[in-house]
């Protein structure tokens, strides 16, 4: 009687294919899990820096406004009933940098004694907004929350007191932004956005959008948002967040100290991720002929297999360890069909251990630049201090980078960036390390080295880099801090400290120049 129970050959070429199958998904699966996170991190960590940057900008930007529209009080104090001084003065604030898209001069009951432009007839008028009601009645510097005033236009109203030489309130000079109309918050963040979805948005302190890419977003209350709640709480950070359109974002964040507003900086989830999903597509693709071949050999193989195979089927099962490949070697092949089987599978199990070692690597490195990520120099420094070893950091930033993006594009500007790692590789000794920081903050990590060689270093990189035509088609030049464990300091987080004072003061003192830190010991 003919027996159905399996035979060893085709129990073999099940369990074989089997193990096959579930080690090249699993390896694959877990490489590419590890590159997404690699990449979750890496642009939440980018749109930080950015919208902590611009943020920045926008905080020195409102800083000048009061003292511009200060300083204008102060020259027309004295000549309050002279016509054409205030309107030459209204005039001349309005046109001298853009700033504002309309200036007012109100004497101490709100009187408009002059405006700018002449086309705005509110002259003569007493000013009865919310903005200007504020005004006067504080008689301070103040920035109002956005309001509809009685042009019908919805603005922000930023005013500064005048006052008399005896200290008598005169009246105020104020500055208005357009909220909905071409604005000095348009010039100051540019289009910072691209068709891929990107984009950057700005909030006040109750919620309220006040810059958007999207004009019909202007003045909508947007504080269910998980971002704003925290923004305009005062934080600063970084998280997945889903939109009021239900996308997800990789959303970047930081508070304008002076005004409580919030800047977020964010980036389609999905967008992040397209690389790793290419990166995917394209291992499946050269790994398939390799597999292929591999599987005709376990099949051809499996056929003609006996008691040897028993131990290669139990082995492959448990291929994800690499312990597990050198047993396969050690399995005695002493007939031919045994002999291929092993050899097959060691080269196809080999093959995917190459792949998962290659999604690791691709974790280890900044996507756009090449060179070194910051969760790898984190890891590298706190190792070295844990061992004790000595090291020097040269912490750089490009001059005037934001000009680059401005002028020239996103797509020139990384080209920059690009252009700057290869530099740093160019200049970096055996052993060094180059990294990108975050943005257009790089760190050179140098073991073993004394401050003197790692200026000499920075000199070089920045000599070459002033010497030599960019990608935006002009010599760029950047500016470094240098600072030494232990010698300046005993933790990463001091010696970090130190070289950014450096990097400072270099910025302060001109740029395109190298400075030494001093010491963080306490």
């Amino acid at each position: 009687m003919k027996s159905h129970r399996l035979k060893l050959k085709h129990l073999i070429m099940g369990v074989a294919m089997a193990a096959f199958f579930l080690t090249s998904i699993g390896s694959v699966w877990g490489g590419y899990r590890m590159n997404i996170d690699s990449i979750k991190e890496n642009t939440l960590e980018t749109n930080r820096v950015y919208a902590q940057k611009l943020a920045s900008t926008a905080d020195s930007y409102l800083n000048e406004a009061f003292q511009i529209l200060g300083y204008s009080a102060d020259q027309v104090r004295t000549k309050m009933d002279d016509e054409q001084i205030l309107n030459d003065e209204t005039e001349r604030l309005r046109l001298q940098n853009q700033m504002f898209n309309s200036v007012v001069i109100t004497n101490a009951k709100g009187l408009v004694l002059s405006v700018s432009p002449p086309s705005i007839e509110i002259k003569g008028e007493i000013l009865t907004s919310i903005g200007a009601k504020e005004a006067l009645a504080k008689k301070t510097p103040i920035i109002s929350k956005p309001y509809e005033a009685m042009t019908g236009r919805l603005i922000i109203f930023i005013s500064h007191p005048i006052f008399s030489e005896s200290n008598e309130y005169l009246g105020m000079i104020a500055g208005t932004i357009y909220l909905k109309e071409p604005n000095a918050f348009k010039t100051l963040l540019g289009e910072h956005y691209s068709k891929d979805g990107s984009y950057v948005y700005v909030v006040d302190s109750d919620g309220r959008v006040i810059y958007h890419q999207d004009p019909s977003r202007i003045n909508d209350i947007v504080t269910k948002n998980k971002v704003v709640q925290a923004v305009t709480s005062g934080k600063d950070g970084a998280q997945l967040v889903e939109n009021t359109k239900g996308v997800k974002m990789l959303a970047g964040y930081s508070a304008v100290a002076s005004t409580g507003w919030g800047v977020v900086a964010q980036k389609p989830l999905e967008v992040a991720l397209a690389p790793s999903f290419d990166r995917v597509q394209e291992v499946i693709i050269k790994s398939v002929p390799l597999m292929f071949v591999s599987i005709i050999i376990v099949l051809w193989a499996a056929a003609r297999i006996a008691n040897p195979l028993q131990q290669l089927a139990s082995l492959t099962e448990e291929s994800l360890d690499k312990k597990n490949v050198e047993g396969l070697k050690s399995v005695s092949g002493w007939y031919f069909e045994a002999y291929s089987l092993k050899n097959a599978l060691v080269r196809s199990l080999s093959f995917l251990h190459g792949q998962v070692s290659f999604f690791k690597d691709q974790s280890t490195v900044d996507p756009l630049t090449g060179i070194t990520n910051r969760r790898t120099m984190d890891s590298m420094l706190a190792e070295w201090l844990a061992s004790k070893v000595p090291h020097v950091i040269i912490l750089l930033d490009l001059d005037h980078f934001k000009s680059v993006n401005d002028t020239y594009g996103h797509a020139v500007g990384d080209k920059v960036l690009q252009f700057l790692a290869r530099q740093m590789e160019s200049v970096a000794r055996e052993g060094d390390v180059c990294c990108r920081y975050g943005g257009e903050e790089f760190v050179i990590l140098l073991p073993n080295t004394t401050i003197e060689e790692a200026t000499l270093v920075a000199e070089q990189l920045r000599k070459t880099l002033a010497d030599t035509v960019s990608p935006c088609g002009r010599p760029i030049t950047l500016s470094a801090g240098i600072a030494a464990y232990p010698a300046m300091a005993h933790t990463t987080e001091a010696l970090i400290e130190a070289a950014d004072d450096a990097l400072y003061l270099a910025k302060q003192e001109g740029r395109n120049q190298v400075k030494v830190g001093v010491s963080k010991k306490e």
